[in-house]
């Protein structure tokens, strides 16, 4: 693409330079021809026809400008060329960032993916021991739990375990569990 671009350019500049040689070497000719009406040109008089001084220096004049025109193309089109090759780099250090970025997201979902079943599998297997146990021994260790902790505790036991852990509970303790569970889900969106 940038090649191609290139390519274009060269052209536009070439025509553009032929354009201004052309228009230029016209000038000086309509105005040659306009200075001398009354002598006209012909095949014998043409290879001793002179261009002035005055027109010499236009037409040196002329193709200064147009050197320093193609000058001035040829240090924007290199100017141009070196902003495209670092757009280029930019975009290529980007795209590079934006995986970083999308390797570092899938890694840290697998992580809190990780943390959230190792969590959910250690309070289960709690949950477990605590059914096992013979309710007046769970009692004692849930008396001395603080009643949020506790209460989350209960709401995942099975209805038999949690009943036979509550008969041998405090009847302080046994409200504020019930409180508690029953209050979770109070605010949770109902449509």
């Amino acid at each position: 693409m940038i090649q191609w671009t290139r390519g274009m350019r060269r052209l536009t500049v070439t025509v553009v330079v032929t354009l201004l040689i052309l228009s230029g070497l016209t000038r000086i000719v309509s105005a040659s021809l306009s200075v001398r009406p009354d002598i006209e040109p012909t095949l014998a008089s043409a290879p001793t026809a002179r261009i002035s001084q005055t027109e010499s220096n236009e037409v040196a004049a002329l193709l200064r400008d147009i050197k320093r025109q193609a000058t001035l193309l040829n240090e924007r089109e290199m100017a141009v060329a070196l902003r495209e090759q670092d757009i280029l780099i930019a975009r290529q250090e980007i795209e590079a960032a934006l995986d970083d970025l999308v390797e570092a997201e899938n890694r840290l979902v697998a992580r809190m993916e990780f943390s959230s079943t190792a969590s959910n599998t250690d309070i289960d297997q709690l949950v477990r021991v605590y059914e096992g146990m013979k309710p007046k021994e769970a009692a004692i260790l849930f008396e001395a739990m603080a009643p949020e902790f506790a209460a989350g505790f209960l709401a995942r036991m099975n209805a038999d375990s949690a009943s036979a852990l509550f008969s041998n509970l405090s009847p302080g303790k046994a409200y504020a569990f019930s409180v508690i569970i029953a209050g979770r889900n109070a605010n949770a969106a109902t449509e």
